[in-house]
């Protein structure tokens, strides 16, 4: 067994290690977890490694990657979908390998987007607090129906797709923006194409579920916000820098949207997925968020079941070692 192929896995938790180790190609690997986030400062940490496995928060850009390869490290594999925090070109310019995980569980993502939709409507999380304190009074606790109300679907990739079958189960009204339509789907679905701003003008519940790309970084801004039909639910899922921070406050407090969940957030970095119980959050945006009876947040955990990880884990580690072997055939190859 040979264990000279080092990997060094960035940004990990508990749950990470657990699943990786589980992993039959695992042993072929000589790993080194660390709970730090790659970037410049701490690349020198990657001596010794052929690759690395990093994460949604990770900062591989040009200077990071510079240091990368002047240590003999030729693949960057991202255990996530997203790749915008990995700077494609250098990449390409310095001869790595980019892979990723296209598409570890999109039930997973799909499915907590619609818990987010679920929880905040109906208060959920507010009657959980509240039966735990003896109070069972249900005063402030109206929601609405789902059913017979317009869903839009920004977005209709495979996650995209798994909600609109889910929304359509609760029978819903389902439209879509999406600049490359499947218009086959579409119509086997039930699902009806249509423009952006129509999206937002038609739509009870608005989903997002589409990668941050330079086009669609801050899609919901002020002049978008303003579009939206009076009182309608926002859920994010995607990327947090789809949404304006400041527009979305603002359009919060003047009641143009309703309620909103997220799973992600504009600021994310260096605040979700760790603990900050003991002391106040410099992010004064995301503590005013906090505030609001009608915003509902989690911490980018929308992939976290069993069924995601093990796919992740599956598809990260044949990566490692078909690299480590220099067979063809990387799953979700974006340089290489």
């Amino acid at each position: 067994m040979s264990h000279e192929f080092g990997v060094a896995f960035y940004d990990t938790k508990s749950y990470d290690r657990h699943f990786f180790e589980r992993s039959s190609a695992f042993g072929r690997l000589n790993a080194r977890f660390f709970e730090f986030r790659l970037n410049a400062n701490t690349a020198p940490t990657a001596a010794g490694a052929r690759a690395v496995c990093v994460f949604v928060n990770d900062r591989v850009d040009r200077a990071c990657l510079e240091q990368l390869k002047a240590l003999g490290v030729g693949l960057i594999a991202l255990r996530c979908a997203g790749f915008n925090n990995v700077d494609l070109g250098a990449a390409k310019a310095l001869g790595m390998t980019v892979v990723r995980v296209p598409a570890y569980s999109p039930h997973a993502v799909a499915e907590h987007a619609v818990a987010l939709l679920l929880t905040l409507n109906r208060k959920i999380h507010r009657a959980y607090n509240r039966v735990r304190e003896h109070n069972f009074s249900l005063n402030g606790l109206v929601g609405f129906d789902v059913a017979g109300k317009t869903v839009g679907l920004v977005g209709t990739g495979k996650i995209g797709k798994v909600a609109a079958r889910i929304f359509r189960g609760f029978e819903t009204r389902v439209i879509a923006y999406d600049p490359f339509a499947d218009e086959a789907w579409a119509q086997e679905a039930g699902v009806e194409y249509v423009d952006f701003p129509t999206l937002l003008r038609s739509s009870d519940i608005v989903s997002l579920h589409l990668p941050l790309t330079p086009q669609s970084h801050h899609l919901l801004n002020a002049e978008s916000f303003g579009w939206m039909r009076r009182g309608a639910y926002l859920i994010n899922t995607s990327r947090g820098k789809l949404i304006d921070t400041t527009a979305l406050i603002e359009a919060l407090k003047d009641g143009r949207v309703g309620g909103v969940g997220l799973d992600v957030y504009e600021e994310e970095e260096g605040v979700f997925f760790e603990d900050h119980s003991d002391h106040v959050l410099p992010d004064d945006e995301l503590n005013l968020l906090l505030t609001f009876p009608n915003v509902l947040v989690t911490s980018h955990q929308a992939f976290l079941t069993a069924e995601a990880l093990s796919e992740i884990v599956r598809v990260t580690t044949e990566n490692l070692d078909r690299f480590r072997t220099g067979a063809s055939g990387l799953d979700g190859t974006i340089l290489g």
